[in-house]
């Protein structure tokens, strides 16, 4: 946490950038400055380091920020709000820049989610029913994500030990974050030989996988030792599973695969394996996701790993912020216009 503190700190500030600064027929310079957000709260579960996390990121970027975690980590998180609150005065910033609510009844989100006028913006990190339900219920915006139903794609050209350990990696390196594999798509012309190899893998990681019928035939005829198979049930295609659980289909093309990632995605992360430089630049164009990959593992959709420090939460919306959100993502813009004397003609 020290350490992502330390890189947040070490990052350009983004406040006061001045951007697209242009003069007009008519003498006035004008031109975009940034600026905070405000006021930021985050309703959060389980971890503890968002604590620390957001804290820095809302302090870098200008903001205040009102901090509410789980009734499971309160012990954690008061501790560690009081030495934000240590560092802060420290520094000489405003007294309760960054507060924590540590009472634990749930009724106070409720509350919380009533607060327009004084928070700018809301963000929800944790399950898919925390986020629902701010969503739903909050009075000012809210900036949703967090739920990945991520895939990769194993295309006809793919080189199949690549493929092998890109889809490993993205399946067990940590199986229950958000940018985890959960369902694996692969072409018809490679099946035959990537899901033996990739399924000697997956039974010495104890990955469980859910087949279509086509994968199901392939993995059944290679009888490989201690791998979990059984067939896929049409809810385990869109379904994030947060474990080491992979629900596996074959296509035919990348048509097929584009047309699958569309119905069941969440906007979060999606990749292709491929040798085949017109179908990863297509994958690019046409998948719409927060991260989109060629030729590597979904699991590096991460603040740090983008070089953000941290994140205060991955958004799979558009606006205002979409993927890892860092410093720059927790401010806007006013436009400045600096003239000498100038009046618009009526």
């Amino acid at each position: 946490m020290a350490a992502d503190v330390r890189q947040v700190a070490s990052l350009p500030d983004p406040l006061g950038e001045v951007s697209d600064m242009r003069t007009m027929s008519n003498g006035l310079q004008l031109g975009r400055k940034r600026v905070p957000l405000g006021v930021i709260a985050a309703i959060y579960e389980s971890r503890p380091n968002v604590t620390v996390d957001i804290a820095c990121l809302c302090l870098k970027s200008g903001n205040a920020c009102i901090l509410r975690g789980g009734k499971e980590a309160i012990h954690s998180n008061t501790a560690l709000a009081s030495l934000v609150g240590e560092a802060v005065a420290a520094a000489g910033a405003p007294d309760n820049s960054v507060q924590l609510i540590e009472n634990t009844d749930r009724a106070l989100v409720g509350e919380l989610l009533q607060m327009r006028g004084v928070i700018d913006l809301l963000i929800p990190r944790g399950g898919a029913a925390l986020i629902r339900h701010v969503a739903e219920n909050a009075t000012m915006p809210v900036v949703t994500g967090g739920i990945g139903v991520c895939h990769t794609y194993v295309d006809g050209s793919a080189d199949v030990g690549m493929a092998v350990e890109v889809a490993h990696n993205a399946k067990t390196r940590r199986p229950s974050i958000c940018n985890a594999l959960d369902t694996l798509l692969v072409h018809d012309a490679v099946a035959a030989r990537f899901l033996p190899a990739l399924g000697r893998r997956w039974a010495e990681a104890g990955v469980e996988m859910r087949c279509d019928e086509r994968s199901l035939r392939i993995l059944n005829a290679a009888e490989v030792s201690g791998l979990s198979l059984g067939a896929a049930a049409e809810d385990d295609f869109g379904k994030e599973f947060l474990a080491l659980i992979a629900a596996v289909r074959v296509v035919d093309s990348l048509d097929e695969a584009l047309a699958h990632i569309e119905r069941y995605g969440s906007g979060h992360s999606e990749a292709i394996v491929t040798s085949d430089y017109g179908a990863g630049m297509r994958f690019l164009d046409e998948v719409d996701a927060a991260a989109v990959y060629v030729n590597a593992s979904t699991q590096f959709t991460d603040g740090a790993q983008f070089g953000l420090g941290a994140e205060v939460g991955i958004s799979t919306q558009k606006m205002h912020a979409r993927g890892p959100m860092g410093p720059r993502e927790l401010t806007s813009y006013k436009w400045i216009i600096l003239g000498s004397g100038q009046t618009r003609p009526t």
